[in-house]
């Protein structure tokens, strides 16, 4: 399954309209879709370097605008759809947690998951369903976002070949990985947030009393 959506990502790259489908997957990884937009946006930048930056932007403001649906589903419709969801994209467990830590430091985790694997998508649900501030959302997504973006752009324009072989050659290896990194990227999150170490103590020991 996982093959065949990245295989199918991966051939939007040579579409007429390859600029769209990478604002589209974008605009539903941050909300519900399973596989991320960068390798879309690697092939994309790699076919053309001088439009690495629009790609990168292009990237930037779909998640951003698909935060905001992932914000509405959290926000309006957890009970009825988003816990479903997260169960569906195994984030379920990771949910609690997730809560805790966006009550405690809000923007900064945000920002910060642009430097850790945490799917967008479990931020996005949960800032909605704890109620966080709109705008100092979206602006801590802007800067998230763009963050990460940016330096596939980059990495990709300098290194994108030997990248790609990886991916195609490593996937499931890639993907468990991945899933391994989410727990790597909440103590990075611990590490780097601010806030007292007895919160940071009750969001790992105790974080189920998501409901403040």
């Amino acid at each position: 399954m996982l093959r065949r959506l990245y295989n199918w990502t991966l051939a939007k790259a040579s579409h007429p309209h390859a600029a769209w489908w990478l604002a589209a997957f974008a605009f539903m990884e941050a909300s519900f879709f399973p596989v991320p937009p960068h390798p879309l946006l690697g092939l994309m930048c790699l076919a053309e370097p001088n439009k690495a930056i629009r790609f990168a932007a292009i990237a930037t403001l779909g998640s951003v605008l698909g935060g905001l649906l992932g914000y509405a589903i959290g926000a309006l419709a957890y009970e009825a759809f988003g816990q479903a969801l997260l169960h569906a994209l195994g984030l379920a467990e990771s949910f609690p947690k997730a809560a805790c830590y966006l009550r405690e430091y809000g923007a900064e985790i945000i920002i910060v998951k642009g430097a850790t694997p945490i799917p967008f998508k479990l931020l996005t649900i949960t800032a909605g369903f704890i109620g966080m501030s709109l705008p100092v959302f979206i602006g801590a997504s802007i800067i998230s976002r763009s963050i990460s973006f940016m330096i596939v752009g980059v990495l990709f324009r300098l290194f994108g070949a030997p990248i790609k072989k990886f991916i195609d050659k490593y996937l499931g290896l890639v993907t468990l990985g991945f899933v391994a990194l989410v727990i790597a990227g909440f103590l990075a999150i611990a590490l780097l947030g601010g806030g007292s170490t007895q919160t940071k103590e009750a969001c790992e020991t105790n974080p189920h009393a998501v409901r403040a």
